[in-house]
């Protein structure tokens, strides 16, 4: 592979703790010292996060280990969509490619390995609009598989396909709903996404994810997956759209394999499909229904 490495784009906000397990992460990937770094630091939003902010750009302020470093502090509060919609457009138009991180996610050390070979060998495959370093704890996933449902987790793109991301999410809700292909987006009615969407446009999400899922969905682009994820999720305690939840197989486990990436078929894997299909399912199911069901287990193993 030619070493025209992909810059990394790394967002972060009020997070000091976070942000140094994401960064000490990268830093042991093999390329990291050949690769560049943006760092867009968010502005705080109110007073009470503006101690958090200040340790975080303290922290990055230090930052070493790659082939360069460049710290873009925002002068107001822009909010983690307009921050990444606005800080992937400046540096992919920039570079032709990126791959995109959030201060919350600690990668495998094969991560930049894996994305770079991924973005070098799709560059000119229109069918593919992304590449995901992360995905859900799923056993027997096929090696690498395509699916319809692109990523947040530590991904790349290129500028030919993020040029065809709109961000106007009642256009996009309307053609998924026009074109009767609501089940299809939801993953057979697996998952609630198209109404994340709906909330998007009612303002109660801010989600520029779900606006990209749903343009490479509609231009039929497909997302390239690891079988084994090379992300871990962490932000799942504090984090905005986290609720101080618990961590879930929805983020991740370590320890993480080696993967790497290679020509398949570009077409949307149906045992993966079906597999994510069944584990949204199980993630959905009632806390009291799976409280009977452990009750069961517990009873037939007796």
């Amino acid at each position: 592979m030619q070493k025209e490495l992909a810059p990394i784009v790394l967002f972060v906000y009020n997070r000091p703790w976070h942000t140094k397990q994401t960064v000490e992460a990268l830093q042991k990937n093999k390329w990291a010292e050949e690769s560049e770094l943006f760092i867009y630091s968010d502005a705080a939003k109110n007073g009470a996060a503006e101690q958090a902010v200040s340790e975080v750009r303290d922290y990055i302020g230090s930052v070493g280990g790659f082939k360069s470093v460049t710290i873009i502090e925002r002068e107001k509060n822009w909010g983690l969509a307009d921050s990444i919609i606005d800080g992937v457009t400046a540096i992919v138009n920039r570079y032709g490619k990126v791959i995109v991180l959030e201060d919350d996610l600690i990668t495998s050390s094969y991560f930049l390995t894996f994305m770079n070979e991924s973005l070098e060998l799709y560059k000119n495959s229109e069918g593919v609009g992304m590449v995901h370093g992360h995905i859900y704890y799923i056993k027997d996933l096929p090696e690498l598989f395509f699916l319809e449902k692109s990523g947040c987790l530590g991904w790349g793109t290129w500028d030919r396909a993020w040029k065809e991301v709109s961000f106007d999410g009642e256009l996009l809700f309307d053609e998924i709903t026009k074109n009767i292909r609501k089940k299809d987006f939801d993953i057979n009615n697996s998952y609630p996404f198209t109404k994340m969407l709906s909330d998007q446009i009612k303002g109660k999400n801010n989600s520029w994810a779900i606006r990209v899922q749903a343009s490479f969905f509609l231009k039929k682009k497909l997302t390239f997956y690891p079988g084994v994820t090379l992300v871990q999720h962490i932000g799942f305690d504090i984090g905005t759209h986290c609720g101080g939840r618990h961590a879930s197989d929805m983020d991740g486990r370590l320890p993480f394999g080696k993967t790497q990436a290679k020509l398949i078929d570009i077409e949307r894997s149906v045992e993966a499909t079906k597999m994510l299909e069944t584990f949204f399912k199980k993630q959905n199911i009632p806390i009291w229904e799976r409280g009977l069901r452990k009750i069961k287990r517990i009873l037939l193993w007796k």
